[in-house]
């Protein structure tokens, strides 16, 4: 499946029905009066997040989307058909841009969530609208007003907890196939990974936990240089960012300074988000050499460095267990972020 995160689409809302003309000729009502009724509402462009869509790929074939206009008003005050809504389903983590302007709509994040973003035009007022004591024989009526008509840019930002970042060839895919049932390409040259990839990673209490392989990271991503700055975006979803390092290569803390340095110039919060440092292929080099760039790691970052390897499944365990606490310590800051503090009542006794 191709995977498309970002696309134009023009919505067109439905116009609303025109009001009529009409009398009363029904035999024995000499004077029967106005009896045109109003014309319908034009439906509405809504769009739908759902949970099991990842992509954006329905729109690179369709990119118009026009909802139902409503129908003419009817004689005997009939009020015209209301016209159908046009319901767009889109991935959860969709952000809507109004291209025109830049203006963000909204961000759906949640299953299920909807958000209207062309309403249909209001129905015209028929003849019978106008009846009054000045004029008993009203003979006009309003047309109905057009639907609101404007074009769209959907992103779509990737829902997942855990975010997998690093410079291409640091082992990324190869970790997230060894933690999850994820079967991502994977090769010994840069740049395999054009897409990002999603694995669900079960929790020990059963629940499972979306990460999130980003494709690699080099200098200059944040500017448009290398496939990075393409997926830059959906790292924003992420609550917790795991950052692999390759210590086989020729300056690993190079490396990691590279990545840093994005992470800073790209902005939007991520260079505070929580980080977990990861020496990968730490089967292929001695353990001095781990130890001498673990320490030098530790005391620039002052966070613990695990040393893995993912390809022989070696500190694993240990990694993910503290990835498990990290988001547990993130989920109790949230709620207590959330906690309101009532002012305590005051009784007069």
């Amino acid at each position: 499946m191709q995977f498309i995160d970002q696309a134009e689409i023009e919505v067109v809302a439905g116009n609303g029905g025109d009001g009529i003309v009409a009398f009363r000729r029904e035999k024995y009502v000499p004077a029967g009066g106005p009896a045109g009724g109003n014309g319908g509402r034009g439906g509405s462009v809504i769009l739908n997040a759902i949970e099991h869509l990842q992509t954006l790929l329905d729109f690179k074939y369709a990119h118009c989307f026009r909802a139902e206009n409503g129908g003419r008003g009817g004689p005997n005050n009939r009020t015209g058909k209301n016209g159908s809504d046009r319901i767009i389903e889109v991935p959860c983590g969709t952000v809507v841009y109004n291209a025109d302007t830049g203006e963000m709509l909204g961000d759906l994040v949640q299953p299920r969530q909807m958000l209207c973003v062309a309403k249909g035009g209001k129905g015209g007022l028929g003849n019978r609208h106008f009846l009054s004591n000045h004029n008993r024989a009203p003979e006009h009526a309003l047309p109905g007003l057009p639907g609101e008509q404007l074009r769209l840019r959907l992103e779509l930002k990737l829902l997942a907890e855990v975010g997998i970042i690093g410079l291409p060839n640091a082992g990324k895919s190869t970790l997230i196939s060894a933690l999850s049932a994820a079967r991502p390409k994977i090769a010994n040259y840069p740049f395999t990974t054009l897409i990002p990839n999603l694995g669900v990673v079960r929790k020990p209490t059963g629940d499972g936990t979306v990460f999130a392989d980003i494709p690699g990271l080099i200098a200059g991503a944040h500017q448009g240089i290398g496939l990075g700055h393409d997926f830059l975006r959906h790292i924003e979803r992420t609550r917790l960012l795991l950052h692999l390092i390759d210590i086989t290569a020729a300056d690993p803390i190079a490396d990691y300074q590279t990545i840093q340095q994005e992470l800073q110039a790209y902005g939007r919060e991520l260079p505070e988000r929580p980080q977990i440092l990861a020496l990968n292929k730490v089967d292929a080099v001695d353990q001095d050499m781990i130890e001498e760039v673990s320490t030098y790691l530790n005391q620039l970052t002052q966070v613990p460095v695990f040393s893995i390897s993912a390809v022989a499944k070696i500190g694993l365990d240990a990694l993910l267990s503290k990835i498990w606490q990290s988001l547990d310590q993130l989920s109790v800051a949230d709620c207590s972020k959330t906690t309101v503090n009532l002012p305590q009542s005051t009784v007069k006794v």
